[in-house]
C-alpha cells in the first residue's frame, strides 16, 4: 500500500502556500489549506501592536482560532506535513486547532515553517503536546524557497 500524504498549510502572506503546493507535487500529495474562519487583515497580522489579533492569540497559550474547512477523510492519509509561519518564534494558534481538531493515531507528522529571521526553534517540539496516541513526529525543518532537489532529500530523509 503506498503513503497516502496529506500537506496542510496556513499561511497569512502566501509564502508558506507556495512551499506547501510545491511539497504536495513532488511528494505526490494532496494539499490542503487551513484558512481561519475570520481572515487576518493587516492590522491584525501587525505584531508590533500588542493589541492586534495575532498578538493577543499568540500571548495566550489557550487561543484556538476557529477554522473554515475540515480535511475530508484525515483516517486515509499515513503521513500529515503540516507547515506553518514563525509567529513569536513558535506556530501559529490555529496550527494548534487543526492538530487537537484530528485523530493522527498511527501517522507521521513532519513539521516545515517559513521565516523571515528566526528557524524553526521550539516550535517543532511545542506541537507534539496537541497530540496523544501514536503518532510519530519527524524533526521539523526550516523550508523558505526550497529547491525541488532540497524537497526530496528531506522527504527521503524524514520518511
Amino acid at each position: 500500500m503506498a503513503n497516502r500524504i496529506l500537506v496542510a498549510v496556513f499561511s497569512a502572506s502566501g509564502v508558506t502556500k507556495a512551499v506547501g503546493e510545491e511539497i504536495a507535487r513532488v511528494a505526490g500529495g494532496d494539499f490542503f489549506e487551513i484558512v481561519p474562519k475570520e481572515i487576518y487583515t493587516p492590522d491584525d497580522l501587525n505584531w508590533m501592536n500588542k493589541r492586534s489579533r495575532s498578538s493577543v492569540e499568540m500571548n495566550d497559550p489557550a487561543a484556538r482560532p476557529e477554522i473554515a474547512g475540515r480535511v475530508a477523510d484525515m483516517a486515509s492519509y499515513d503521513t500529515v506535513i503540516v507547515g506553518f509561519p514563525i509567529w513569536w518564534g513558535i506556530a501559529p494558534r490555529i496550527i494548534e486547532t487543526f492538530l487537537e481538531s484530528y485523530d493522527f493515531s498511527g501517522k507521521t507528522i513532519l513539521p516545515f515553517c517559513t521565516s523571515g529571521g528566526s528557524g524553526v526553534g521550539r516550535s517543532d517540539t511545542a506541537l507534539h503536546k496537541n497530540i496523544s496516541g501514536d503518532v510519530k513526529w519527524a524533526r521539523g525543518v526550516q523550508l523558505n524557497r526550497p529547491s525541488e532537489k532540497e524537497i526530496r532529500r528531506w522527504l527521503d530523509k524524514a520518511l
